[in-house]
Order: C-alpha cells, then structure tokens, then sequence
C-alpha cells in the first residue's frame, strides 16, 4: 500500500504567515512600549539633573558623563542624551504603517531628523568610549565602536535608496538602522533581563561592570546582533513563504519577546523608575 505524503497546504502556510506576523506585532508593541518608557527616563532624570544645575548628577548613570570645567566635552555628552531621546521615541513612530500612511510629510520628516540624529549620536557615543574613560572591558568598548560603523552605513543607504524612490529596498534598511540604533537600549533590556531571572549579578563584577556575562552580551547586541539576525531571518520568510521559515522566525521572535518583557519590567522597577520617583 503506498504511504500517503503530506504536503504543506496553501492554509498552513496562511496561518504559519499569521502567526509570524502576530509574533512581530507582539515584539513592535513590546519594543515601543519599552522605548517610550526609556524616553521618559532619559527627559526626567537628565532634564531635572540640567535644569537644577545638578550635572554631577550624571555620573550616577554615566560615569565619567559630567567633568567639571570641559564644557565642550560636558555639552556633547549633553547633546547626546538628547538626541538619544528623540530616537526612542521616533524610531517606533518611523516604522508604524498608519504613520506612514496617514501622515507621509511627517513620516519623510522625522526619517531625515531620525537619520541624522543617528549618525550623530553614534559619532558622539563612539568619541566618548574612547575619550571619556567608558566602563566595561576592551572587547566591549571595540563592539560598541563596531555598532557605529554599522549605524553610519544603514542610515546612508536608507537615505540614498529613500531619495532614489526605491521605498521597498528604503524600509529594510530603515529597520536595520532602527535595529542596531537601538543597539544601547537592547543591551540595557538584556542585563535586566538576566539579573532578574538570576535574582542579581551573575557572570560579571558589577563594580567594574566587566566580566564573560558582559563581553558576550555587548558581543551579540553591538558587533554581531542577534536582533539584525531575527530581522533579516523575518525577509526571507517573508520573500520565500516557507512554512518553516515563518513558523521557526516566528517561535524565535515571540521567545525574544517574552525576555524583553522581563527586562524591561526589570528596568523599569530596578533602574529607570527608582532614578525619577
């Protein structure tokens, strides 16, 4: 008797592409909601330390980020924790279809605003690790450096295929921009992340902020990021339909997802909240 094979219908892979795109609905909505919540922090905490005058206050997040008597080097860090607001907060409303849709002379706007700040804030953020006395190891300060180079690359073709009318090839690079620019807030969501389900500092010596735990995590967030991986695994499910490919992309993203919950509720309890309440 011959065996009867099974062949992958036209409705499993239908609900295999439904379930990919719940899984990257579910991550976009988790990312805003964690981006915004550190935007918040960064206007409440930097604004009222400026406002009051208070700069020393800075040293408390970033070590080393207010020295007294170097302005100019006090002025670009300032500079860059203000810039770095307007990216988390106008990078998920960059990559929202209705925003696109609905209001497209503010969407091209903001994309040139978020493009330049991101070069901006790399290239300041690059100066800084290497003249600012950073914290972590060599191997973090070469990722996060490597992180730039990325940032500078991904805005310029988005940029360039953006002018050339070419918006297909435009929203990929847009969303590997927004990817490695959200490099900085992916590596904070992932230590809270592992304190939390370690109920505290495992693999790394908090004091120097250094250790396996660490070089690993800047490792894969800044030099080979595992988010950029997850997103270009999301174009081919997408290009060739495979029922495999969307459903493994799919598992992947809802499981990066549900420890992003954790570390931004980790973050939000354990680092940004405490600093402003």
């Amino acid at each position: 008797m011959a065996e009867t094979i099974n062949i992958p219908s036209k409705t499993s892979k239908q609900d295999a592409q439904k379930l990919l795109n719940l899984a990257v609905t579910a991550w976009f909505v988790v990312t805003t909601i964690g981006q915004w919540a550190f935007g918040i922090y960064i206007i409440a905490f930097y604004g009222t330390s400026t406002a009051s005058g208070d700069f020393e206050n800075w040293n408390k997040v970033l070590p080393h980020g207010y020295v007294k008597g170097d302005w100019a080097g006090n002025l670009v860090v300032g500079l860059h924790v203000l810039l770095a607001a307007i990216l988390v907060f106008g990078g998920p409303l960059q990559l929202m279809p209705i925003v696109r849709r609905s209001v497209p002379r503010f969407h091209r706007w903001l994309g040139r605003v978020y493009i330049t700040t991101a070069v901006i804030v790399a290239t300041g953020g690059f100066a800084m690790v290497w003249t600012r006395g950073a914290v972590g190891d060599h191997v973090q300060h070469v990722s996060i450096s490597v992180q730039t180079v990325y940032i500078i690359v991904f805005a310029l073709l988005a940029w360039h295929y953006a002018r050339a009318g070419r918006f297909d090839i435009h929203r990929k690079w847009a969303m590997r921009l927004f990817m490695v620019v959200s490099g900085v807030w992916f590596f904070r969501v992932g230590l809270m992340c592992w304190l939390v389900l370690n109920g505290g500092p495992v693999g790394f010596d908090p004091r120097t902020f250094s250790g396996p735990f660490l070089t690993a995590l800047a490792v894969f967030v800044y030099a080979l990021p595992v988010s950029l991986l997850l997103l270009e695994l999301y174009f081919y499910g997408q290009k060739t339909k495979g029922r495999i490919a969307m459903t493994v992309t799919a598992v992947a993203i809802f499981l990066l997802t549900a420890l992003m919950v954790v570390g931004i509720f980790g973050a939000i309890m354990g680092m940004w909240w405490p600093r402003i309440g």
